[in-house]
């Protein structure tokens, strides 16, 4: 049986932090040291981002209002609102993500009605609320009360992996499936001025955004390229477990990044891809390259130039991983969705051409999926035509 993603759609919140100018806010923050100041100016300078979104519509240099939470504009300074207040916005703010990537992911998969949705599947790390986003889509978008939900919560940037290899499951046990996954993320919610590295290089490259997709095994009527979901793999290296992290505290989500990931990727990165590899005969003994397309989490400037190294890809095989970086920053578990439309969004070269792809996150796990692009020839009115 082939599971395929059949639409896959973003959504960003309307705030836009021009890396520049996040950097300069934060490098004149009190209390900053000398060294604080210039870990500030590194981190935001060599995150290789132009643009980021963010839902704390307070960040925006051109925002004037009354008790500001986040970020008083008037006087220039990073304020430091409690757990509930930074969980409070994303109730509201990735409440509207959920429901607006979810209804793009629907409308954009040909043949498709909201009453055919049987299972929805929610991620985030970033903020909890109950009743959830899973309960929040199946009411804003009329799927039947009787749609099955989950939530997979707190996993880290590495959680679209899971999410869809249990819609993969779930089509494999039920023909008629069809399932509806979606992610948001708020990670700007949890940033804050410190002298810490750790938090340091998050406020350099974490951000907002939101993805979902359809997956079915279901025959739709045909439409743009989709993605058949070959196989996944899990895989926790022999060291990391404390470099990344994600706590919470008192003043929000506290981050450990320690410098060492891109090392421990770069020293485990192959055996990390020798189980999924080993499910795939026809990749045996040959280079990396040979794979046409790389959909990689990019966790950073750092991870990704490790990847590139010790993997021999080419630069353009980095292109969708690197402008998904670039453009919108880590979003966390949506971000390697982002870079999966950027591939399915390129031109067509073959019918079917192959894609690994792969995240990273606490543990350090690494998550793995091999994927085929396939072009669908056949429309919705060319199938009625045959038909008659």
């Amino acid at each position: 049986m082939t599971v395929t993603l059949r639409s896959l759609e973003t959504a960003v919140p309307p705030t836009i932090l021009i890396q520049e100018q996040a950097r300069d806010v934060f490098a004149a923050q009190p209390g900053l040291t000398r060294l604080g100041q210039r870990l500030v100016r590194t981190c935001f300078d060599s995150a290789a981002i132009d643009t980021r979104h963010t839902a704390v519509t307070e960040m925006s240099l051109d925002f004037r209002g009354p008790d500001p939470l986040f970020y008083d504009g008037i006087a220039g300074l990073l304020l430091n609102p409690t757990t509930k207040d930074r969980n409070d916005l994303f109730a509201t703010a990735a409440t509207a993500l959920f429901i607006e990537s979810a209804s793009k992911a629907v409308a954009a998969c040909p043949g498709l009605l909201p009453a055919d949705i049987t299972h929805v599947i929610t991620v985030s790390c970033t903020g909890f609320f109950n009743p959830g986003p899973d309960y929040k889509i199946v009411r804003a978008l009329g799927l039947n009360p009787s749609v099955q939900r989950y939530h997979l919560g707190f996993m880290g940037c590495y959680a679209a992996f899971p999410a869809l290899r249990a819609a993969k499951s779930f089509c494999e046990a039920d023909p008629e499936a069809v399932v509806l996954v979606v992610s948001v993320e708020l990670c700007s919610l949890h940033v804050r001025t410190s002298n810490n590295p750790d938090t340091i290089m998050g406020s350099s490259l974490f951000a907002d955004g939101a993805a979902a997709a359809v997956v079915t095994a279901r025959g739709l009527p045909g439409g743009g390229p989709v993605l058949e979901l070959d196989h996944f793999e899990t895989v926790l290296t022999p060291v990391g477990e404390d470099s990344m992290a994600w706590n919470i505290g008192d003043h929000g989500f506290e981050m450990v990044l320690d410098s060492y990931v891109p090392k421990i990727i770069d020293e485990h990165i192959v055996g990390a891809l020798e189980p999924l590899l080993a499910l795939a005969p026809e990749r045996q003994g040959v280079p990396f390259s040979s794979i046409r397309h790389w959909a990689i989490h990019p966790g950073g400037r750092s991870i990704l130039d490790k990847v590139q190294s010790k993997l021999e890809l080419s630069d353009e095989q980095l292109i969708p991983a690197r402008e998904t970086l670039r453009n919108f920053g880590n979003m966390s578990s949506a971000t390697v969705m982002f870079v999966l439309k950027h591939i399915l969004e390129q031109p067509v070269e073959s019918e079917r051409e192959s894609i690994c792809a792969m995240a990273f996150g606490p543990g350090l796990t690494v998550e793995t999926g091999l994927f085929t692009k396939v072009t669908q020839w056949v429309s919705t009115a060319s199938a009625a035509d045959v038909h008659d």
